[in-house]
Formats: structure tokens, C-alpha cells, sequence
């Protein structure tokens, strides 16, 4: 009889024979498997310049030519340092989507030379987040530059939540951010640049005037200009020196209360360059008044208009 080692352990189960795949790994399947795998890999690829889309959201304020130029230049003595990141397009096989990099992959195409690119497989989504993490990391965009990052990605569709994250900042500052770039003019906004050392409560402030004064912004910037030689942040003293002065030349009107017939105060009209608004304190008359406004407005602009003939 043979005896067995208690402290042996038994030998190994054979191992069963690999199964037969499914699909075999020849033919169309294997190059479908390869491209999806290059596609998912974080490997840098060089792609030429001209196979790559610049749409979608922009995180920055236009550069200039000179900006393109001297970064060209510093790629040519020293080659491309950092990557850029694209997405390949589902439907142009062999093309690609800007997800950040847009400043370098001009200068590429200035030098005519190809891209070195990290190729990601993202959704839009996806794509908004790692481009608002990657300029956050390197590039430290000023306030107007994310506030109007932020107004792109709502106008193209995208959840406030993706919106939050893409940019690291709480539902306040969304909501500030919202209101300067809705009040201040693109064109503006262009004139002054980037104005990296101007913080939130300045261009909030510039904001506030413009809303409360029906100010005419883009008037005030001619008439502040020319600019010059100037920075960033001096064009923006300079427009916000102006619109100082204007809001002293035409003070807040106080508004004119509208009495009912027993004297008692029904409401306060004021009267704005922007707007003319009524407001009442709630009671039952504003109740029915809300409730009726578009028969007693409607009756009121008849009788206007048959005043006028």
C-alpha cells in the first residue's frame, strides 16, 4: 500500500483544453479587433493636421497669430513637448475631433508637420470633462474665459451637472458666471481679452451696471478706446472707468408710485434707458392682475392704438 504525505498537496486537476473561440481571429474580424483596440489605447499616434476637426466647445479666448507663431517657433527648435487629445469620428473613419490642444495643433499646421496626439474614445461628455481638467491643470484660464466656457456648453445642450464638473466650481458660481457672460457683449468681451489678473467681483460689478443701467456696453468700449497697447487687465480699467462715469451721469431713477383711487399705493413704475417695469407688493389685486394680465394688457394696447389713429 502507498502511503500518501498528509502534508503534500494533491496534484493539479488537469487543465481543460481552450475552448475554440467564437469568432476566429482572421480575416475582417481581426481588423476590426485591432482598429477597436488602437482606438481604446491611450498610445500617442502622429495624425496629420488636416485629418483633425477644430469644433466644439471653445474653453479659450481667441488667440493671436503671434501666439501661433512663437509656439511654432519653440516647437521647431525643441519638437512638440505635450500632446494634444482628439476623439475619432464614428461616421469619417480615419478623422478626428479637437478635445484640447487647439493652440499647438495650429501651430503644427503652420509648420506642416504631423500631430503628436493621445487618440480617446469619449463621449461628448466625456470629452467636455477632460478638456475643462486638462486647461485647469495647465493653463489657469481667467474668470470671463471660463464664464464663457460655460455659456458654450450650455448653448450647445449640456447638463449643468457635466457643466459643474468640466469647470470644478458649485451651482453660485455657475449661476455668476451665467449672468456676466449674459450681460456683457461677445464683442466685448473679445476687445478686452482674457484680462488674467481681473477677478469674479469686477467683472461681476461691470455686469451689475449694465443690467441696472441699461448701459450700451459696446458704446462705451468705442468711446473708451483706442487700445492700443495696453494689457488685458488696463483695458478693462479703462472700460470700467467708463462706465463709472456714465452711471454718474445718469442716476437710478427713483420710480413713481401709482395710487388707486382712495390713495392707497398700488404699484411702482420705473423707468430704465433698458426697460420700463412695474412691480406691486403681493395682494389680492396683483394676484388677479397676474391672473388676467394678458386680457387687461391686450385691452390697454387697443386703446393706445386707437389713440393713435
Amino acid at each position: 500500500m502507498v502511503r500518501r504525505n498528509l502534508f503534500q498537496p494533491p496534484p493539479p486537476p488537469d487543465k481543460p483544453a481552450d475552448p475554440k473561440p467564437r469568432f476566429p481571429n482572421t480575416g475582417a474580424m481581426s481588423g476590426v479587433k485591432s482598429t477597436l483596440k488602437e482606438l481604446s489605447s491611450n498610445a500617442v499616434r502622429d495624425i496629420p493636421p488636416e485629418m483633425i476637426e477644430e469644433d466644439g466647445p471653445q474653453d479659450r479666448l481667441a488667440f493671436s497669430d503671434a501666439d501661433v507663431t512663437a509656439l511654432a517657433d519653440s516647437i521647431r527648435a525643441h519638437g512638440q513637448q505635450v500632446p494634444i487629445m482628439v476623439r475619432p469620428l464614428p461616421d469619417r473613419p480615419g478623422h478626428y475631433r479637437i478635445v484640447y490642444g487647439r493652440r499647438r495643433l495650429r501651430a503644427l499646421r503652420l509648420l506642416g508637420q504631423p500631430a503628436k496626439a493621445l487618440v480617446r474614445a469619449l463621449s461628448d461628455a466625456e470629452a467636455v470633462l477632460a478638456q475643462g481638467q486638462e486647461n485647469s491643470q495647465r493653463l489657469d484660464p481667467s474668470f470671463i474665459e471660463k464664464a464663457r466656457f460655460a455659456a458654450s456648453l450650455a448653448g450647445a445642450g449640456y447638463e449643468p451637472g457635466v457643466i459643474l464638473d468640466a469647470l470644478a466650481i458649485d451651482k453660485p458660481m455657475l449661476s455668476r458666471m451665467n449672468k456676466v457672460a449674459r450681460e456683457i457683449p461677445d464683442a466685448v468681451v473679445a476687445l478686452i481679452g482674457p484680462a488674467h489678473g481681473i477677478g469674479r467681483r469686477r467683472w461681476e460689478d461691470l455686469a451689475d451696471a449694465v443690467r441696472d443701467r441699461g448701459l450700451d456696453l459696446a458704446a462705451l468700449a468705442e468711446d473708451a478706446g483706442p487700445f492700443d497697447g495696453m494689457t488685458s487687465d488696463a483695458r478693462f480699467g479703462a472700460l470700467a472707468d467708463a462706465v463709472t462715469q456714465a452711471t454718474r451721469k445718469t442716476p437710478e431713477d427713483t420710480g413713481t408710485t401709482i395710487l388707486a383711487p382712495d390713495g392707497e399705493p398700488l404699484a411702482e413704475m420705473r423707468d430704465t434707458p433698458r426697460a420700463v417695469t412695474l412691480k406691486l407688493p403681493k395682494s389680492d389685486f396683483a394676484l388677479w392682475l397676474r391672473d388676467n394680465a394678458q386680457a387687461e394688457l391686450s385691452r390697454l394696447y387697443d386703446t393706445w392704438r386707437n389713440r393713435q389713429g
